[in-house]
């Protein structure tokens, strides 16, 4: 789940879901806050491991590529540090009905609704999925390395964005920062695609100013092939859904999907791993229509934001351009999106 980078909208609002979680978003989001420290003081403080200090100054070269090159908000945004003492930074809940690929929106006031619950400890996260699997519905929960404010405060850099790569670190960079420079309320699909467009786009500007060229070999050729086994599934089952099959002849469907998807997965596997694959532990886990969720919402228009980026002059140009299609109201988004998605279809940008 190493892509997923998505967006926490915490519920320091009035109105949001519930007190308990009011308290946990608050004392989360206060402690992770509590812990930053600014780059300089950790890069100067004797007792930094070097290759942490290394891997922050790369970040702090990102940083400044990204508001210089790329047009992104030039704030004080990842200028500090921030060691939580754990592998992620939340914990996101997915939740869908057993016949819908739909996710069960969870809503704020100013921000919108979104198809995922973000919790600060996995416990928290593990709670509530059980509250909402008994009551029928199908959940995931997944750790993700990061996520934005949208500029509601200064978000820093994480020990959990550090995992991977420069390569990685960079449109991870990218991708937070994009939610900052644009965001709709109530369209999930929307904001990560453009994010994750912007990720990868910046990410090939980085490489290029670096003087490191186009990959000759993509690390996560693998990743994209894997997760488009998982879209294809879903597609399957969206179809399924909308279908006037009876509800049993719908989830025996269902059945089969979900059966075939691990027979691709073992087929796919065995052509690239011997023996254990990283993958395998995704598939341990039990897969339902909550488990496929977050395949689509961060893909499913990052072809047409790269069309649009071929029609723009400049990066300032394709924001406007952006502001322009997320200011439309919703169907009329969707038709044009849609439209750059088909002019898309021969170069299929990622």
């Amino acid at each position: 789940m190493r892509g997923l980078c998505l967006l926490l909208l915490i519920g320091l609002l009035p109105g949001c879901s519930s007190l308990s979680y009011l308290h946990h978003s608050w004392q989360g989001q206060r402690d992770l806050l509590a812990r930053a420290e600014p780059l300089e003081q950790v890069l100067q403080n004797p007792a930094t491991e070097p290759q942490l200090a290394k891997r922050l100054q790369q970040a702090q070269r990102i940083r400044a590529f990204a508001s210089q090159q790329l047009k992104l908000p030039d704030n004080a945004s990842y200028t500090r540090y921030a060691d939580l003492q754990r592998p992620y930074a939340l914990w996101n809940l997915f939740v869908a009905a057993p016949l819908s690929m739909d996710a069960v929106p969870h809503c704020y006031p100013f921000f919108g609704c979104i198809a995922y619950k973000g919790y600060f400890d996995q416990a928290s996260a593990d709670a509530a999925a059980e509250q909402w699997r008994a009551k029928g519905m199908e959940v995931y929960v997944a750790g993700i390395p990061a996520y934005s404010t949208i500029g509601w405060y200064d978000d820093p850099l994480l020990n959990s964005m550090l995992h991977w790569d420069d390569d990685y670190l960079a449109e991870l960079l990218f991708h937070e920062l994009a939610h900052q420079q644009y965001y709709v309320k109530d369209d999930t699909a929307f904001n990560e695609s453009f994010a994750s467009f912007v990720g990868k786009q910046g990410l090939r500007e980085w490489r290029a100013a670096q003087g490191l060229g186009a990959r000759q070999r993509d690390p996560r050729a693998l990743e994209r092939e894997f997760v488009q086994l998982l879209l294809t599934a879903r597609e399957q089952l969206v179809a399924l859904y909308a279908s006037e099959a009876s509800d049993s002849a719908k989830l025996a469907g269902k059945a089969k999907v979900f059966s075939q998807l691990r027979a691709d997965y073992r087929q796919w596997r065995d052509q690239h791993w011997q023996g254990v694959a990283p993958y395998d532990h995704w598939f341990a886990g039990e897969l339902n229509n909550a488990r496929l969720l977050p395949f689509g919402l961060y893909d499913q228009w990052i072809p047409a934001f790269a069309q649009l980026y071929a029609q723009s002059s400049d990066w300032p140009d394709f924001y406007r351009r952006v502001e322009a299609l997320g200011a439309l109201p919703e169907a009329q988004r969707a038709t044009a999106l849609q439209r750059l998605l088909e002019a898309s279809a021969p170069a299929k940008a990622d």
